[in-house]
């Protein structure tokens, strides 16, 4: 898996986890918890845009 991929998988990953807060899936149900992790998604993908950018 090339690093680009992993950085999809973890944003993907995040949204899960934050959709499963937001209705309370396996976890007590939290809004503010999903939003926070929510959040994390567009982080890790401007993460991973700018590592590979700095790969070039």
């Amino acid at each position: 898996m090339d690093s680009k991929n992993l950085y999809i998988v973890a944003a993907a990953a995040s949204l899960a986890l934050s959709i499963a807060h937001y209705f309370g899936v396996g976890f007590v149900a939290n809004a503010e918890t999903a939003i926070y992790i929510g959040l994390w998604v567009p982080a890790i993908l401007s993460l991973g845009s700018l590592l590979s950018k700095k790969g070039k």
